[in-house]
Formats: structure tokens, sequence, C-alpha cells
């Protein structure tokens, strides 16, 4: 049994949004922590100067305001409905202000490995060669950090990116620009890249749902959590929520897109309600999965080819884990942790904002942290029965609110967010008693 010192420490991994909501609840519990950086400020993913930084210049958030930020730290009222990436990095800024949490961070250090000591705790070993030994480990180093590129018969002797490195369409200027992918970014930079390049291409897999920023004026997002609180069944929302879609955009297949081989949100939300009304307007032209590269020529499956000067890889991301042993990794074919939050087999290791949600993510990983921080707390003051208990309970309940989606890498980590948000709610309550 770890000593009581000891099992007041704990090491946070990561300084970005996740992380801080980390922090924040560990610390309100009492806890010592520590928040290892590896960049030279804070933000993760939405730094934009940062090499850590994955948006672009034009970037704004998918999900509003109310179903974005952190439950206890409204984002600003000026701010607009969907705040833009340089709002949102002052945001967490903010926050980290707010809750005393810089004086947390130790910027420019890298956690090369965390090592179980088999009573519970962990020894950290940092990139400066030092290392400590910490009661509970949280890993909040992000899943949109290691680009994911796909495999290609052949050899292109043209330029070629991943999404992860784009930020401004002066790259594309008079240039024939071929986007793989059909995710979230990969739609913005194809509509980016509409309005400087010579031509326009997006190749994708399969076909997808569009669900436009606004219905009527109003946030989607929004539209459809008042559909939720309703307890409208999920055919009526799917039912009405197409018919929206229609009226917005119109049909997808009108439009010059495949349309979609399964029901809308059986995959994760594509918010971009431009991009088709751009593919009908000819200044993007789909295309089918890529068959093999020739030099400037890309084939496709459907035995169409296209020449092209530039190719930008929307194609995702790895989760990868390089500090934890291969014993304790928390993913093989699929993702382990119970609640996303609990190592399967290390009561003492968390994961915070390792969620793909259909609607924001920051209050999520509010509630997620707050489960964990509670959860740790009992543990540290030798009340672990009753948790158990409840974590017992919560591994019987689903996060996916009845839908069944798409088999895929990309919905390793998706949850859906209102029954997801209940279930941590309701082991918040239990835990609190």
């Amino acid at each position: 049994m770890m000593a009581v010192a000891e099992a007041r420490k704990v090491c946070v991994i990561g300084a970005g949004s996740s992380g801080l909501a980390a922090a924040r609840n560990f610390d309100a519990e009492g806890f010592e922590v520590d928040i290892y950086e590896r960049e030279s400020d804070l933000g993760g993913v939405w730094n934009y100067c940062s090499p850590a930084g994955r948006v672009y210049a034009s970037t704004s958030m998918i999900s509003s305001k109310p179903f974005t930020q952190y439950s206890d730290f409204p984002m600003p009222d000026h701010f607009p409905e969907y705040p833009l990436h340089g709002q949102v990095l002052s945001y967490l800024r903010e926050y980290a202000r707010d809750f005393k949490l810089l004086q947390l961070v130790r910027f420019g250090l890298t956690v090369e490995a965390v090592s179980s000591l088999g009573d519970g705790t962990w020894n950290v070993r940092l990139s400066s060669g030092a290392s400590f030994r910490y009661g509970a480990v949280v890993v909040a180093n992000g899943h949109n950090s290691v680009p994911s590129l796909p495999s290609c018969p052949g050899h292109f002797s043209g330029t070629s990116i991943h999404s992860a490195h784009y930020r401004t369409p002066d790259a594309f200027e008079g240039k024939r620009v071929l986007v793989v992918g059909r995710g979230n970014s990969g739609c913005d930079i194809a509509v980016e890249a509409a309005a400087t390049a010579r031509a326009v291409f997006s190749s994708a897999r399969r076909g997808y749902h569009f669900i436009p920023k606004y219905f009527g004026g109003v946030p989607s997002d929004q539209l459809g959590d008042a559909f939720l609180r309703r307890n409208t069944p999920l055919q009526k929302r799917r039912a009405a929520t197409l018919a929206a879609i229609e009226l917005e955009i119109g049909r997808l297949d009108e439009c010059g897109l495949p349309l979609p081989d399964h029901a809308l949100f059986e995959s994760h939300p594509i918010v971009n309600g431009t991009f088709p009304l751009a593919v009908k307007a000819g200044r993007i032209r789909p295309k089918p999965d890529i068959a093999r590269l020739e030099g400037e020529t890309v084939h496709f499956v459907d035995g169409s080819s296209e020449s092209i000067d530039m190719i930008v890889f929307a194609t995702g991301y790895r989760l990868e884990l390089p500090f934890l042993s291969r014993d304790d990794q928390p993913v093989s074919s699929r993702w382990e942790p119970l609640m996303n939050v609990f190592h399967p087999r290390h009561e003492t290791l968390f994961f915070a904002g390792f969620i793909q949600p259909d609607s924001g993510q920051f209050g999520l990983v509010h509630w997620q942290m707050r489960v964990a921080a509670l959860y740790a707390a009992r543990l540290r003051d030798r009340r672990a029965q009753a948790s158990e208990m409840i974590l017992k309970c919560a591994a019987k309940s689903p996060i996916d609110g009845g839908i069944d989606y798409v088999a895929s890498s990309r919905h390793l980590l998706e949850v859906e967010h209102w029954s997801y948000l209940a279930l941590l709610k309701n082991v918040v309550e239990s835990l609190e008693q």
C-alpha cells in the first residue's frame, strides 16, 4: 500500500484542454499536481503557433459554445456561437489563470516513460533525465498528435502533406489539389482550396452525411439537444434532422455526392454545409478511394485518373502512447478503458479527453476528470470499495446512445454525448455521497 505522501501526488501528461481540466479537478480534491508539457506553451492542438497545434488559420469550433465550454467556466458572452481557434486559446489561458494552474505546469519537458511500481504508484521519467514517483497518473497528451497516412501503391512526384501541417490556403494557389479524406478537416480544407486552386478533388472511401452549422439561424447542435431533452426516439430525430438538412443543402446525390452507406448519426458528424454546395457548384469534384499513384497522376478505384500537383492527406491520427510499456497499453483491437477514463488493469492510471464526441469536448472532459479525481480521492482516503461497486455498474451502462457506429478506426473513441454525460454525472453523484 502506498504511503500517504505519495498518494497525494498526481502527474498530468499534457497542458492542452484535457490536461488543464484534469489538473483543475485533482487540485480541487487536495492533490499535489504536476503538469508536464513538452511544448513551451499550453493549449495543445488549439495553439496555432505551437508545433503541437492542429488548427489552420481559419479554424473555428464545430460545436457551439454551450456544448463546448467547461461546465464550471463559461465562455465569454462576446465570443461568437462557434469560437475561432485564437479565442479558444485565450479561453484556455483564462481557465488556467482563474484556477491557478499555470504554476503547476512544467514546460519543455517530455514524459518518456511511465512505469508501474506494483503498489499503485508510478515512476515517471522525464526528458531531463529526472524521475519522480506519483500516486496517480493522468494521460492527457491527446489523440490528434501523430498523423496517420494511408499506404497508397505507387509513387507520387508532386507535393504531399498531412492536414496536421496545413495552415493557409495560399499553398494551393494555381495548383490541382487532391484532398484525401472527407472528415471535418478534409472538407474545410477542400473548401478553402477551391478559392485559390486551379482545380480541387476530394477523395473518400464512402459517402457521409453533412450537417450544416445552422438550421434557420440556430446552431444545429442546440436544436439536436432540444430533441434529446424531450426524449425524442432516435428514428424520429433522424427523420427530422434529415428533413432539415435537405431544406438547407438539398439531397446529396443531387449535389453530386455519393449517398452514405449508413444511417445518420452512425458516423462522426461532418458539420459543414458549405462543402456539398461547393460540389454542386463544380468547385470541388468528388472522387472515390485512390487505387494507385503514378508520378503526378492519381488513379482512382472507379478507373478514372487525374493529374495532381498537391495531395493533402486529411486522414486522421494514430493513437500512440509511447511512454507506456507494451503491457500497459490500453488499446489492442479496441479501446479498453472503462468509461474511456479508467485503465482496465491499473486503478491509479486515468485518461483525459480520449473521446470523439458528437458534440463539444471540454465540458465532457470536465466530468471525466471529476469522476477520476473523486475516485482517486477515495483511494487516497482508503474508501475504495464503494467506488469499485460504482465502476462495475458503470461498465454496464452504454455510452453510444444505442447508435451502431460504422466499424472503422475513426470511431475507436466515439461516444454519444447525451448518454455519456448522463453516465458521468450519475457516477459523480454517487462518488460525492
